[in-house]
């Protein structure tokens, strides 16, 4: 026997079974008869349907036959819905916010086969707006569906037809495309066709066929086409800086979720596309806007893409076929997006074949290979395109440039690169040197620094660097640096560079200027040594058209010699430049220098040697300089000269210690210089000549000893410069001279020998017997075994003339001061007045012969009037010139 409170209980159960069972009969007898007419006066939307069942208890609805509009389709600010469906089931249907919150919201929503237009609502001021949104389906499946979905001003957004669709978590809105995503769901399952999509108003998106399998989505005929061509999408969009177009033959992607803003996918692959970007000039605005999504991409492909990067006049700037690049884990974000590189990833790798880059010159490559560890390039060649920029050129080739990285990444906003090693190989080709300097500042902010490159070889090149038309060539050119370190100057101006250590070889070197090609067998670099060999420094013009080329006097060098070594330390590549040589020794050199006063004197001022060290900018210091086993000649002629005068320095050795610039802290400023050759192939000749580069008033020491000197060897010389020349011997000629850049002064003495000279017809080099005579009256022709030493002084030096030519001064005037006599200036008058006597008798002689021809011309006039016999010196000159005649 049951107990009464079971009866109870159970008896109200029943009834309770049975207001439910009434109450959903008689809401569903409201439904079908009362829900479309509350529908269109509760909500914003009218629907009607064929048939509708819904349960009470569970919320879940099934209708059939639907056709929904809006109510008021001008009302932007909801969402609307214009179209048929088929077949529509609900499940949990929230019928206590749809009767009271006028809120449709489900669990699920089962559209078979839709045919709908959605117009999304007006975005909302999120400050201002809170209204809720009136439609919320968490979870949506479609079934062979035609939808299009339109922004509130009716534009297309998007359209696809013959959809599945199975979306978990779904929410619809149109928040500001730029910074929001318009949709976002967590699961999906997607099959359609004809599928479009348009972004802004610069592009629409087409794709052929799209469907997924087990998460992973194929998209079949993609293709991103701008709606306004690049005229119009300049003149619209001045501030942005390219426009897109591209074709991608597949693309798949795995697991693609759209939540809380962010867009996440695995092996996204891209096969065969085709895309080309338009570049503009325009000047974007200096502060990048942070985007309002994320992307997490794990691996991401382009399989065999072709990529074209066009400049603004429509020519190319970069081209690539069968391009291959894979990125591991990109993370994009409201961080990165403003970086300098706006990726994060973890790993990438990068190929393709026929790269082409232009800007004022052409670059190609046959093939890349890169990745974060190492890069491989083959098949280089750059070209000019653009001879009028002014800029610096290259027309070069190159078989392969190998590198290898041991840090490539960015942290900080900053890149951070540290390049373990770098090969170049089999480079041909010139570097032209530009004539421009660009105005445009570097900007290094985005780079880490120091920039690290451990090591850098170049192999079998060939290469010249010309500039100014002077091309510099090194054949067979073999490179190692070590150690390089970039830094960004305090200005960033610029880069500054530090080379730890280096090695240079080329088996052939060549520089070539207006006047002369040098040339070398062999070139040796490193920072320690140096060594050339076969040293050549050739004219390129002949002495004749060298004169007719220069506006002012010049030497011209004909230069060879056979090594030139040198020992020590030096830095020639980072900021703090400096050369220190403890040892440098140029081996058998033979030098021929030439100089011509036809052209005009040149007016420049000529600094003494310690002055041109002094201007050197770096710091330079060389302890011991050797010539040695050398020949020097020197070679001058003049407009009146018949043919170069010549002086030749044999055996010529050569000592500088402390060869400086003054600029080396802790070593000494003085430099000594000691010489000793053979003068003229006969005589021994040694100078000791010594200045302080640190001493700005410039004084200088240079004494000196020559001996046997046969005086006909200096014919060689004086005979076509001075038309002289000279018998007997100079025994021995010392001289001792202190001087600054005003002058010079000291003492001479010379021991000579039976010296004299003899005058010459400067066009017939025959001897002139009486102007010889007379010279040599004035001449000491012996100096006796202990000649005193003639005291040298106010001799000036002219600013205009080199050292040498204030040298030779003083040698000239001791040579005067001990040849004539101490008192030059009465020894000049009795010469000078010697020399007018001459003329006058010279004078006499022609007016004679003038007699004498017009006697013979007209023999009756000159007997009507003979003339007047000659008297004293005169007559007997003529007489002796009559029968000079005769004979």
């Amino acid at each position: 026997m049951k107990k009464p409170w079971v009866k109870k209980l159970l008896k109200g159960l029943g009834i309770l079974f049975g207001i439910i069972l009434l109450a959903n009969f008689g809401l569903n007898i409201w439904l079908k008869t009362q829900l479309p007419d509350y529908i269109k006066k509760n909500t914003n939307y009218k629907v009607s349907y064929k048939s509708l069942s819904v349960d009470l208890g569970t919320g879940n609805i099934l209708a059939t036959g639907i056709t929904v509009n809006n109510k008021n389709p001008q009302n932007t600010s909801v969402i609307g819905f214009q179209g048929t469906i088929d077949t529509l089931k609900i499940s949990r249907f929230g019928i206590y916010d749809a009767i009271f919150n006028k809120v449709i919201s489900s669990n699920d929503l089962l559209l078979a086969k839709p045919n709908l237009n959605i117009i999304l609502a007006k975005p909302k001021d999120i400050k201002t707006d809170k209204e809720q949104n009136p439609v919320n389906f968490e979870n949506i499946k479609i079934s062979n569906g035609t939808i299009q979905v339109f922004k509130h001003t009716k534009q297309k957004l998007l359209a696809v037809n013959d959809l599945d669709l199975f979306v978990e978590n779904l929410q619809l809105t149109e928040e500001t495309l730029e910074s929001r995503l318009p949709v976002t769901f967590d699961r999906y399952s997607i099959k359609g066709r004809d599928v479009f999509f348009q972004s802004a108003d610069i592009y629409t998106i087409n794709v052929n066929k799209i469907t997924t399998t087990n998460g992973q989505v194929s998209v079949d005929g993609f293709y991103l086409k701008p709606i306004i061509d690049f005229g119009q999408f300049i003149k619209k969009y001045p501030k942005k800086k390219q426009l897109i177009a591209a074709t991608i033959q597949k693309m798949d992607f795995k697991d693609v979720l759209l939540k809380d803003n962010k867009v996440s996918l695995k092996n996204a692959v891209f096969q065969n596309p085709d895309i080309v970007i338009y570049t503009t000039n325009a000047i974007p605005d200096k502060v990048k806007k942070a985007v309002g999504f994320e992307l997490d991409l794990e691996d991401f492909k382009f399989n065999n893409a072709t990529l074209q990067v066009n400049k603004p006049n429509g020519n190319k700037l970069l081209f690539a076929k069968n391009v291959n690049l894979n990125i591991k884990n990109i993370e994009f974000s409201k961080e990165t997006s403003v970086e300098m590189i706006p990726l994060r990833y973890k790993d990438f790798s990068f190929s393709g074949k026929e790269v082409e880059y232009s800007n004022h010159q052409d670059i190609k490559a046959g093939s890349i290979v890169l990745n974060p560890q190492k890069g491989d390039i083959r098949n280089i060649s750059i070209v000019p395109n653009d001879s009028k920029s002014g800029k610096t050129t290259m027309d070069l080739k190159a078989s392969q440039i190998v590198f290898n990285i041991n840090k490539w990444e960015v942290a900080d906003k900053r890149l951070n690169l540290d390049i373990k090693d770098v090969l170049v190989n089999q480079v041909d080709g010139t570097i032209h040197a530009g004539t421009v300097k660009s105005d445009k500042k570097s900007d290094f902010s985005g780079i880490k620094f120091p920039v690290l490159v451990r090591n850098v070889t170049l192999k079998n090149s060939n290469i010249t660097y010309e500039k100014e038309n002077q091309p510099l060539t090194l054949n067979n050119l073999n490179a190692n640096f070590k150690n390089i370190e970039f830094n960004g100057k305090s200005d960033n101006s610029s880069l500054a560079i530090k080379v730890k250590d280096y090695t240079m070889t080329a088996k052939n070197f060549a520089y070539k200027t207006k006047f002369y090609n040098m040339t070398s067998g062999l070139l040796e670099l490193n920072k320690n040594n140096v060594r050339i060999d076969r040293f050549a420094m050739k004219p390129l013009v002949s002495r004749a058209e060298f004169i007719r080329m220069i506006p002012v006097e010049k030497d011209l060098y004909d230069l060879e010699v056979n090594q030139i070594m040198a020992k020590g330390n030096w830095d020639l590549f980072s900021e703090s430049k400096f050369i220190h040589a403890t040892n440098m020794t140029i081996y058998s050199a033979n030098a021929n220098i030439f100089r011509s006063k036809i052209p005009e004197d040149d007016p420049k001022e000529k600094p003494l040697y310690s002055r041109l060290l002094r201007s050197i900018k770096i710091p330079m210091f060389v302890d011991q300089l050797h010539l040695k086993n050398s020949t020097l000649e020197y070679e001058e002629d003049t407009p009146k000269s018949s043919g170069p005068g010549k002086l030749t320095f044999t055996n010529f050795n050569m000592n500088v210690k402390n060869l400086n610039s003054g600029k080396m802290k802790g070593k000494p400023t003085q430099v000594d210089i000691k010489i000793d050759c053979i003068f003229m192939k006969t005589s021994l000749l040694s100078v000791n000549w010594g200045f302080d580069v640190a001493d700005q008033s410039d004084r200088f020491t240079i004494g000196g000893k020559l001996s046997n000197i046969p005086a006909v060897a200096l014919n060689a010389f004086v005979v076509p410069y001075m038309s002289i020349t000279a018998t007997g011997t100079i025994q021995e000629m010392l001289f001792n001279f202190k001087g600054n850049p005003k002058g010079a002064g000291g003492t001479f003495n010379m021991k000579h020998k039976d010296l004299k000279v003899s005058i010459l017809d400067k066009k017939s080099k025959e001897k002139k017997g009486v102007l010889s005579a007379v010279a040599n009256i004035f001449i000491k022709t012996d100096s006796g075994k202990f000649p005193e030493s003639v005291v040298v002084e106010d001799v000036e030096r002219d600013p205009t003339k080199s050292f040498f030519n204030l040298f030779w001064k003083g040698i000239e005037d001791g040579l005067k001061k001990t040849l004539i006599g101490i008192d030059i200036g009465k020894t000049k008058k009795t010469v000078e007045d010697a020399k007018a006597t001459v003329k006058d008798v010279k004078s006499s002689v022609k007016d004679v012969k003038n007699n004498i021809s017009k006697a013979i011309s007209n023999p009756e006039k000159e007997n009507e009037k003979k003339p007047e016999e000659k008297k004293g010196l005169l007559k007997k000159i003529f007489n002796k010139k009559e029968k000079t005649e005769t004979q």
